[in-house]
């Protein structure tokens, strides 16, 4: 039985309506990166930092999984064999749509890291009033429990050994260029692993791929889950 590991990316997420990380002009929702998605601009300005991720997080209410997350929801629970969705995604809309094989590499927005005791909890509503932690009470001190520029993604050795032992590794909806997800392809190819991208358009790293398929997500992929399971 195949070993398979899914690496998605924005592009999945954009046909639901949510904004990819970084438009044209280079700026994230009106904001430089360097403004809201680093531990920097979260010293200097924890306010800001605060009311943009609550921003975000209120959105995920008026967006709904899209075919490409459904069907991706259909082969983790059909797929009788290993199966890891490891997304560069801080939203929800895998989950929603009913996948349980998955790990957030960025973090999530309905999640809050208390700083104060380090503990993780899920959270839907805003920060920017400083609520007190659940698991210790402190106010104040809970932060986007999402990975910023200069920190380290989360379940890499997880990842890394995943990596090593899938049978196809499958990259769906990512740029190619945002490191480490960006390197996975060719770990997973160096190790024997069949590679494939499913993306709007090349990647800038499609050259490692063994096939590319381009178009939307939400087109593409129910299809390539149909071909998996064998129908």
């Amino acid at each position: 039985m195949e070993r398979i590991l899914i690496l998605t990316g924005a592009g999945i997420s954009a046909e639901s309506g949510l904004a990819t990380f970084r438009g044209p002009d280079g700026l994230w929702e009106g904001h430089r990166v360097e403004d809201v998605a680093t531990p920097e601009a979260f010293a200097r300005d924890p306010a800001l930092v605060q009311a943009f991720y609550d921003a975000r997080r209120a959105r995920l209410d008026e967006v709904q999984p899209n075919a490409a997350h459904r069907a991706l929801a259909r082969l983790d629970r059909e797929w009788p064999g290993e199966l890891l969705i490891v997304t560069q995604n801080v939203d929800d809309l895998h989950e929603r749509a009913g996948a349980r094989r998955v790990l957030h590499m960025h973090g999530e927005l309905r999640s809050a890291w208390c700083l104060a005791c380090d503990a993780r909890t899920a959270w839907r509503d805003g920060l920017s009033s400083g609520p007190a932690c659940p698991a210790c009470g402190k106010a104040g001190a809970l932060r986007p429990d999402i990975v910023w520029f200069g920190e380290m993604p989360y379940g890499m050795e997880r990842i890394e050994a995943a990596l090593r032992e899938a049978d196809l590794f499958v990259s769906i909806g990512t740029s190619g260029a945002v490191y480490p997800a960006a390197g996975f392809v060719q770990t997973a190819r160096y190790a024997g692993a069949r590679t494939l991208e499913i993306n709007l358009e090349p990647s800038l790293g499609s050259v490692w791929f063994d096939e590319v398929r381009t178009g939307p997500a939400g087109k593409l992929v129910p299809g390539w889950v149909e071909e998996v399971l064998g129908e």
